[in-house]
Parts: C-alpha cells; sequence; structure tokens
C-alpha cells in the first residue's frame, strides 16, 4: 500500500485538531520561543513539545531554526491563511441556513405594530 503525503489543507486541519498544539500556535503570535518554552505551560518534556513542534512544521505553521543545541520556533502563518479561506468558502452556506433557522423561531411581521396595537 502506498502511503500518500497529505494535502496541505488536511495537514493545516489536523495539527490545528489537537489543543496543545493551537495553544502553542497561539504562543508564537507574540514571537519566536524554544521548544522548551512551548513546553513549559504543558509540564511536558522537550521531546513531547518537539513532536507537537514537528506536526506543526509538516503542515506548514512553524519554521523552526536551531541555535546550538537550542531549536528556536516562530509562527508561519501563511497555512492558516489558505485554511481560513477554505471555511469562508463555506461560511456563506452557514450564515444563510442560520439566517433561515432564525427567521423560522424568530418570525418578522410585515410591519411593526403601532404604539394603539400594543398591549399596556
Amino acid at each position: 500500500m502506498v502511503v500518500q503525503p497529505p494535502d496541505p489543507l488536511s495537514a493545516v486541519f489536523r495539527a490545528l485538531g489537537d489543543p496543545t498544539r493551537r495553544e502553542m500556535l497561539h504562543r508564537l503570535v507574540d514571537g519566536e520561543r524554544t521548544v522548551g518554552e512551548l513546553a513549559e505551560p504543558f509540564r511536558m518534556s522537550v521531546q513531547a513539545a518537539s513532536k507537537h513542534v514537528k506536526v506543526l512544521e509538516r503542515a506548514g505553521l512553524v519554521r523552526r531554526r536551531v541555535q546550538g543545541r537550542v531549536h528556536y520556533c516562530r509562527l508561519h502563518a501563511d497555512r492558516l491563511a489558505e485554511a481560513q479561506r477554505w471555511i469562508a468558502f463555506y461560511e456563506r452556506f452557514w450564515s444563510g441556513r442560520l439566517d433561515a433557522l432564525e427567521t423560522m423561531f424568530h418570525p418578522r411581521s410585515a410591519h411593526p405594530p403601532d404604539d394603539e396595537e400594543r398591549a399596556p
């Protein structure tokens, strides 16, 4: 059986499917961090954090540079923009369906009631 590499969009959604990786990305918004710094809030080893970073790297969401023994990570958000464009395409569908649902539960009258028609 031949294993095909995942398409870039699938890799992004796979990477975003884990809350630890989402938080790591969030922490990288403020700038470059070491793998050890990314591991700290989760009380995980650098090795475990490095595995998460590798998933983010494969998805194209993180770039890593090595200086001596220290690995620095920075956010590379281009792939997030691709995922956002994919989601935005379907947002029109969701918005239309939600508007229809709202109308079903809260029908708007053709004209608002006059002051005389309102109950005191």
